[in-house]
């Protein structure tokens, strides 16, 4: 068994190797002979130190990941999230590596952002507004930046200090920010992102103009919310599983209409694949939901693994 630790993770990982390996997660995610199986959200000792364990097999590849999300670990100067991928040696049932993946996370989580903006959100979006100012949103601006000609980013964030240091942040990455209201943001952005632990809707449906995109980034358990329903029945709707999306996902609060066909749902795999249509206008508003699957994992720890062999 390999072991790769955070610190060698960390250095190895980089927007352009996170895009490549989530992109071909995302298409193996819509091919039949692939398995995401349902995600288990758990909780320590102390329940407001929570925890998920996600599993997942295609023809090239299976394993588990792990996400932790330990609030108190803020208090001791350490990350709050981290995560661990576990990949298979599937012809003897032991495991081939095991790898940290903090950082790595955060790469992948924006990346899953950055393939579903660049095959769904109009080519001249240059306006980005960004819910949340803490560390994965600062992951989620600079991969949109890398394949869209973003010139402007408006913060929408209810700690006018923490926005303060992470607009101060993004200008070090020679990013142009400012802090914004939400209904300002969301009328003059042609890209929304939301990345917060939000359990209620961050903005109003008429706030968002057409031909907007929106990706929402932060629902991963039951009962997280960060889009109103009236803008799930309003846009196109593409996630990364549906099946997934529909139970802890964004998309689970509105589960009914789309079980019952009454509201169309598309994997992205698919658009990227070219089996399924992406925008159809520019005046259309398509949202994305990400809540996380673990083949996005599995194949971003391959290409950790090949990088670190010089492969």
């Amino acid at each position: 068994m390999e072991f790769i630790p955070e610190a060698r993770s960390a250095e190895l990982i980089s927007h352009e190797l996170a895009y490549d390996a989530i992109r071909d997660a995302l298409i193996a995610a819509a091919d039949p002979d692939s398995v995401v199986f349902p995600a288990v959200i758990a909780h320590g000792s102390d329940r407001a130190n929570r925890f998920s364990v996600k599993a997942g097999a295609t023809r090239a590849t299976a394993g588990v990941k792990m996400g932790f999300n330990w609030p108190s670990n803020k208090a001791l100067g350490m990350p709050s999230h981290n995560s661990i991928i576990v990949i298979f040696d599937q012809s003897v049932g032991r495991i081939t590596a095991v790898i940290e993946a903090g950082v790595v996370n955060a790469y992948r989580t924006s990346a899953a952002d950055a393939v579903a903006v660049d095959a769904l959100a109009r080519p001249d979006a240059r306006c980005l507004t960004v819910f949340g100012a803490g560390n994965q949103a600062g992951y989620e601006c600079l991969a949109l930046a890398r394949i869209r000609p973003i010139e402007e980013i408006r913060v929408v964030n209810r700690d006018a200090e923490e926005a303060r240091i992470f607009v101060e942040r993004l200008a070090r990455h020679g990013l142009r920010a400012t802090l914004a209201e939400a209904e300002e943001g969301c009328r003059a952005a042609d890209i929304i992102v939301t990345a917060t632990p939000s359990r209620a809707p961050l903005f109003e449906a008429a706030w968002v103009r057409p031909g907007a995109h929106v990706s929402t980034m932060g629902a991963d358990s039951q009962g997280k919310q960060e889009a109103p329903v009236a803008l799930l029945e309003r846009a196109s709707l593409f996630c990364d599983l549906p099946e997934q999306s529909t139970r802890i996902g964004e998309l689970q609060h509105l589960a009914g209409p789309i079980a019952a066909g009454d509201k169309p749902l598309t994997a992205v795999g698919r658009v990227l694949a070219g089996t399924a249509p992406g925008r159809q206008s520019d005046e259309e508003i398509t949202l994305f939901d990400s809540s996380g699957i673990a083949l996005q994992d599995l194949y971003i720890g391959e290409r950790i693994l090949a990088a670190h062999h010089g492969r």
